[in-house]
């Protein structure tokens, strides 16, 4: 569910035309919403609306400063370091037994464990035009995801829930097994609107992984980029089609899916004593008109 945030720092509101790039950094193109962690951040502030992110969704009960945490990694993501020492920080989204999201306060989403935040309001200027959205990920080996069950930790959700231009899905698909054959349940899969994989790739446990996704709104198509460590991003996939219609914005976290499940959203099973996370860096959306992308 997409509802309007009615502070993302204002990002929806800045001009389309003024890159805020330092001159050592990899971001060459106007950035339209920013979910990049200044250093001097506080977990507090992402319960409030000085988050870029929205305060309320997508999460259980809990406040966001008792779901995300600081972890200490050895590099800045290669878009959180914009000159020697780094201008950004990452963060880290963890999932446990109480991650349940209950969006009308009497339906809880008892198959999912989830954690997503939200970046954008659905309506702003990052559903226009030409926009690729940036974002780093990488492995907690304290709390590491159960690969048997299927997580999307990436999607750009339609305002009307109903599915997501694309999405970056980890683990074993509902209705597979383990053994079912390439992708592995391993590999990263980048889908697009159609659930289709575009794009897959292994999932590394000791380095940033980089991903950028460009949608053309009024021309429907999509474009995949990736790196790993601090390489420069690289095209994966060609410009594909791709329906874009239906705005929505940016979930990123966890979404884990329930095995044994009849209904997914609402029954399945899920372990006990869960303790998972995901850490993320350089998450930010930019104008790409003309061709731009960061790279």
């Amino acid at each position: 569910m997409i509802l309007p945030h009615a502070a993302v720092r204002s990002l929806q509101a800045l001009s389309l035309n003024a890159p805020r790039a330092s001159f050592d950094s990899p971001v060459k193109c106007p950035v339209v919403l920013d979910g990049r962690i200044p250093q001097n951040f506080t977990l507090q502030v992402f319960d409030t609306y000085a988050s870029p992110f929205n305060p309320g969704y997508t999460k259980g009960p809990a406040k966001w400063s008792e779901i995300l945490l600081f972890p200490t990694v050895p590099t800045s993501s290669r878009f959180d370091a914009s000159n020697a020492t780094g201008s950004f920080k990452p963060l880290e989204v963890t999932i446990n037994d109480q991650s349940i999201f209950n969006p009308s306060g009497n339906s809880p989403q008892l198959g999912f464990r989830r954690a997503g935040l939200l970046l954008g309001n659905g309506s702003d200027a990052s559903n226009q035009g030409v926009m690729t959205t940036h974002w780093s990920s990488m492995q907690d080996s304290t709390r590491k995801l159960n690969l048997t069950h299927e997580y999307l930790t990436s999607f750009h959700e339609t305002n009307d829930s109903g599915g997501a231009q694309f999405a970056l899905q980890i683990g074993t698909p509902l209705g597979q097994n383990s053994t079912a054959g390439k992708p592995l349940s391993n590999d990263w899969k980048m889908l697009d609107r159609n659930n289709s994989v575009i794009f897959s790739t292994a999932l590394k446990f000791d380095v940033w992984q980089n991903w950028a996704v460009t949608l053309d709104v009024p021309k429907n198509t999509i474009q995949v980029f990736f790196s790993e460590g601090n390489d420069p991003l690289k095209s994966v996939t060609e410009v594909l089609p791709n329906n874009n219609a239906g705005g929505g914005a940016l979930q990123i976290g966890l979404l884990k899916k329930p095995t044994e499940t009849k209904t997914v959203v609402n029954d399945g099973f899920q372990e006990s004593n869960l303790n998972e996370g995901q850490i993320l860096g350089g998450i930010f959306v930019e104008n790409s008109a003309n061709g731009c992308v960061s790279l």
